[in-house]
């Protein structure tokens, strides 16, 4: 290239360049990357213009949102509380576009709640101590908040199925119980768990001694409508496991107790007992009213955050649809319906916050407390969302509810790729205490990991659906993975719920993870041998359980009892007890470190990361009579002293029946102990016996439990467990700790 050709490029590039930059620096401001629209709203806002100075409405920054088009958008929820009528509805139109976001969150420094709660004043004392007020016209108060502390339907005692018979369409007992008697008996409901369900049903009428009850309520609680769950089930009110009413509960006739409250359907007006230091004139009393708090239906690319959520109702259970509780805190509603033997078509309770066929929806930091539902739901093809960082605690149903129960969704209505991680739920269930923690239907590729479970009256965390139902066989589950959970107490004994487990599983689910999770006191104390830490239940298959921290556990840590159960792998596991080998063809236990009486450090280290913000871990304690030697007054068969001393709760001692019956471990010599723990046998024999060591007897009345734990301070050599009367001791375990 020549000096001159040189030249002319050069030129050229020069005007080009000179040409661009004179082009970019021409174009106008609005092609420029945009910045974020704020807007802002207040419980006391109005009109359109959406500044700090003038907020607007929720609705108002709604509408005004879904003008913006080309840059993110957030909507700043100043300080207060948003007392709602109806939810605040979010559509398509109110999604992000083009890539970007609306998000909706407080204002910085606020705390903003959205309530459905409707204040309950103009109380006035009574003759009794107890309190009353007129409620406002369409307010039925089903719970009742007294400065943000849970007051109690009034309740009377348990009745059993001797008394209080059972039968498809009504109840004796309204006699014995003081019923008949009652001025409004049609206002009260009876509460009653069988296994792992819950029915309140409303009292229709009462006549001599029978009793009969709200419709279709009784009918859905009733066995004999092919409608309440599998063909084996027994289960219903009217089944052979129902053995009573809980409690009766809302009859004035039952306000006893402080704290306590009742509501006059009649006269609609609410009493309540205070609680010592609550004075009625100041106090301030909340029923929730409205049902749900915020909707997202069909809309993507939306995150809410920093939000509190309060006082949210349920209305179904005050109707004549009752609660027939099915599993889960799933129902069984309508008075008709098609034959339903896999829960294809239970209904789920109201919730707070509902998103419905979201993608790509973001709740984080949200705070969900006195609840008369649910918190949260994700369902009818939810995809790709998230429910993070937020904080679950007084709720009369469940925490999160993600997925549906279609096992073979479209595939718009599929669940698939969501998120419910570092939450933290206590004290759910409180009234429907069948409800659990999370609970995923028919959900693909899910993560729920480092949740914080604590004080739950049933199963924490339960994942699939359909038992082993014929339609249920084959579904979308697949690749979900629960990691990283601390799960403590829960399967509460108080609460009379049965046969679930801190990690609950149902259907076949390829690709399933169950890890690092620390489990700890699951049906701890129970009255009989139930209550799991990680059950495998009914058609659970193909999941791999592997890393967990197992301990205090009333019944197995590794459940997997079905054989069409199939090609589950229990590995490299830490507990303090055993288990029988799992069920089903190719299902395989590895590695696990069984029988524990402390824990190493490597499975420390996994139960201390494990929840939203780590924890503490209950170190297991030694065990002295471990290495001791059983011996008994006789032996039943094979049930040998010795089986009281394997580190297996599944196994039982059993001697004859016969006076003075004795069971006895020599510790080989004297030791200074401080604790006993006694439990009791499968079938929870043992019953009315005095423990003694060598300086102490103490004497236990009734059945022991799983375990009875006895703290004292003795030296001795020898513990002995002594019937007071004729009959058999029957023991699992024995552990003595220094």
């Amino acid at each position: 290239m020549n000096r001159r050709t040189l030249n002319v490029v050069r030129g050229t590039a020069a005007a080009a360049t000179a040409g661009f930059l004179a082009a970019l620096l021409a174009a106008p401001s609005a092609q420029a990357a945009p910045g974020v629209r704020t807007l802002y709203a207040a419980p006391d806002g109005d009109g359109t213009s959406c500044t700090v100075a003038r907020p607007c409405t929720l609705e108002g920054a709604r509408d005004q949102a879904r003008t913006e088009t080309g840059r993110d958008v957030r909507v700043l929820l100043k300080n207060g509380t948003y007392q709602r009528d109806e939810p605040l509805k979010l559509g398509a139109a109110d999604s992000g576009k083009d890539g970007r976001t609306v998000t909706w969150t407080a204002a910085p420094g606020a705390r903003p709640v959205l309530s459905g709660g409707r204040d309950i004043t103009g109380w006035r004392q009574n003759t009794d101590g107890t309190w009353t007020a007129d409620v406002p016209s369409g307010v039925t108060p089903r719970q009742l908040f007294i400065d943000g502390r849970r007051a109690t339907r009034a309740r009377g005692e348990a009745c059993a199925a001797s008394t209080c018979d059972a039968t498809k369409t009504g109840m004796t007992g309204a006699t014995a119980t003081g019923i008949a008697r009652w001025q409004r008996p049609t206002d009260a409901e009876a509460v009653i768990r069988v296994r792992w369900r819950n029915y309140h049903c409303r009292i229709a009428g009462v006549n001599g001694d029978i009793m009969t009850f709200a419709q279709p309520c009784w009918t859905n609680s009733a066995s004999g409508t092919d409608r309440t769950g599998p063909a084996w089930d027994t289960t219903t009110v009217d089944s052979t496991r129902y053995s009573g009413v809980a409690y009766f509960e809302n009859a004035p006739e039952l306000l006893d107790q402080p704290g306590e409250f009742v509501w006059n359907s009649k006269g609609r007006s609410v009493t309540y007992l205070p609680r010592k230091g609550e004075n009625m004139r100041h106090a301030r009393a909340i029923t929730p009213h409205t049902e749900q708090l915020l909707v997202v239906d069909g809309a993507h690319d939306v995150t809410v955050s920093g939000i509190g959520f309060a006082y949210a109702a349920y209305r179904r259970p005050g109707t004549d649809e009752g609660y027939a509780g099915m599993q889960a805190g799933l129902t069984l509603t309508g008075a008709t319906g098609p034959v339903d033997h896999a829960g294809r078509y239970y209904t789920k309770p109201s919730a707070a916050v509902t998103v419905r066929g979201g993608q790509h929806i973001s709740i984080d930091n949200a705070r969900f407390s006195r609840l008369g539902g649910a918190g949260a739901i994700l369902e009818a093809g939810t995809k790709d969302s998230s429910l993070t960082h937020s904080t679950f605690t007084d709720l009369s149903s469940g925490g999160v509810y993600v997925g549906d129960t279609e096992p073979m969704p479209g595939a718009a209505l599929a669940g698939e790729r969501n998120t419910i991680a570092y939450n933290t739920l206590t004290r759910t269930g409180v009234e429907y205490t069948d409800a659990v923690g999370i609970w995923a239907g028919y959900e693909a590729e899910l993560s729920i990991d480092h949740n914080s479970l604590d004080h739950l009256p049933y199963s924490g965390i339960s994942v699939g659906w359909g038992w082993n139902q014929p339609e249920a066989h084959k579904s979308v589950l697949r690749d979900n993975k629960v990691t990283g959970n601390r799960i403590t107490n829960v399967m509460e004994v108080a609460q009379q719920q049965h046969d679930g487990g801190a990690i609950y599983t149902q259907g076949a689910q390829p690709g399933t993870v169950v890890s690092g999770n620390y489990i700890n006191r699951s049906a701890f104390g129970n009255t009989e041998r139930d209550g799991n830490g990680i059950y495998l239940d009914e058609q659970s298959s193909h999941i791999v359980v592997e890393h967990n921290v197992i301990t205090r556990i009333g019944y197995k840590w590794v459940s997997n009892w079905a054989d069409y159960g199939i090609q589950n792998t229990a590995r490299g596991n830490w507990t303090d007890t055993a288990a029988p080998a799992l069920g089903g063809t190719g299902s395989v236990m590895t590695d696990n470190l069984t029988g524990l009486d402390r824990l190493p450090a490597k499975a420390l280290a996994v139960a201390a990361r494990a929840g939203a913000h780590g924890g503490p871990v209950e170190q297991l304690r030694t065990d002295l009579a471990r290495t001791g030697t059983a011996t008994q007054s006789s032996t039943e068969g094979t049930a040998a002293a010795a089986l009281a001393l394997d580190a297996d709760t599944n196994t039982d001692t059993r001697t004859l029946s016969e006076a003075g019956a004795w069971w006895q471990v020599d510790l080989g010599g004297e030791q200074h102990i401080r604790q006993i723990e006694i439990w009791n046998n499968s079938a929870t024999t043992t019953a009315d016996f005095d423990v003694v060591t060598d300086d102490a007897t103490v004497h236990i009345s009734g059945k022991a439990l799983r375990p009875t734990v006895l703290n004292l301070d003795s030296r001795t050599r020898t513990v002995k467990i002594v019937t007071s009367g004729t009959g058999r001791v029957a023991l699992s375990q024995v552990l003595v700790h220094p």
